[in-house]
């Protein structure tokens, strides 16, 4: 989060780190250096750093040394089954990607919440010293200034007007919706022609596919659906949109923090609930309605208000003060406290 590595900076401008991605699209302030993921200044540097800060898998080639430090955050609190937790991943896990020696290349894992905590050590194996501080990705989200700020920025960088309806639509991937090479592919179901009527003749439609799926989203056409799958930081879109509708992400916890509707469109409840199952009641304690059909979620944003819906505004609260205890604006600042103090 580009948030962490501002309060670094913040708390000591001659300090020297490295900001080490996987992915060259990520999010880098202007004053940092980006590396392609591969390329020999990416090892160099991989290899050299004092500190790496990592939100997925460490390369199967990497070995802490004694004096470095690596602080793994990974893709914020998990809402679906993730890790050693989904029977059909275990095997591959322990097997194909060298489980035992990925995790000793984690240092620190970061935590979201005392509901975070024993959920990640169980189900990535984890033994190591768990930071439970927040998420440094939803400080932006959590403080209402930098929330409204960054989120009318964004807005004016798609070209989206202050009085437009902006929903936006996150979904996963699905385990199951593979090619022959195990590349995930597209599954939105989502009708846009279907959906945009509902919207309202100012409405917009940001569509977000997961970073792993293969191609790209739907649009039927409509100008005013937007992909932005390549906008890097998930979190700025949250800042942006007025509703969000999603499925089984993480994202669910992070856009609670705004205390803006949410819709889950989980038109594959019944299979996906088998197949990856959830951390908690999900069909009795999701902050929103579950959405089977476009028609459905259609209707609900015509229904829906100006906010949180009065049938869940108890479930609403229940959730955020559940799974968004520690969001304040201040992770990155504990995390910065106590890695470098």
């Amino acid at each position: 989060p580009r948030a962490l590595y501002e309060e670094l900076l913040r708390r000591d401008s001659a300090l020297e780190q490295l900001w080490a991605v996987r992915d060259h699209r990520c999010v880098v302030p202007d004053d940092a250096t980006v590396l392609r993921s591969g390329s020999r200044d990416y090892y160099e540097a991989m290899a050299s750093a004092r500190f790496i800060v990592v939100n997925g898998f460490l390369p199967s080639w990497f070995e802490r040394r004694a004096d470095q430090v690596v602080v793994q955050t990974l893709q914020g609190t998990p809402l679906k089954r993730v890790g050693l937790d989904v029977p059909h991943l275990r095997s591959t896990m322990r097997r194909s990607w060298q489980w035992e020696q990925q995790i000793e290349g984690w240092q620190y894992l970061l935590s979201g919440s005392a509901f975070a905590t024993p959920v990640l050590r169980q189900a990535y194996g984890f033994a190591g010293e768990v930071l439970e501080t927040g998420l440094p990705r939803n400080d932006l989200l959590a403080a209402p200034d930098a929330l409204a700020r960054r989120g009318a920025e964004v807005r004016a960088a798609l070209g989206i007007g202050d009085r437009a309806r902006v929903v936006l639509y996150a979904p996963t991937y699905r385990d199951q919706v593979v090619d022959r090479r195990g590349r995930y592919r597209l599954d939105q179901h989502l009708d846009v022609a279907t959906l945009m009527p509902a919207l309202g003749p100012d409405g917009v439609l940001l569509i977000r596919k997961h970073p792993l799926v293969a191609d790209p989203v739907e649009t039927a056409g409509d100008p005013r659906v937007r992909d932005v799958s390549a906008w890097p930081d998930a979190s700025e879109l949250l800042a942006a949109a007025d509703v969000l509708v999603t499925d089984y992400t993480a994202l669910a916890y992070d856009f609670a923090n705004t205390g803006r509707p949410m819709l889950f469109f989980t038109y594959d409840l019944d299979s996906y609930r088998e197949i990856r199952g959830f951390y908690f009641d999900f069909e009795n304690e999701a902050p929103g309605p579950l959405l089977r059909t476009t028609e459905g979620l259609a209707e609900a944003l015509r229904s829906l208000g100006d906010g949180v819906p009065a049938e869940y505004a108890e479930r609403y609260r229940a959730f955020r003060e559940r799974f968004c205890e520690l969001d304040d604006g201040g992770a990155s600042a504990r995390v910065v406290e106590k890695l470098f103090g």
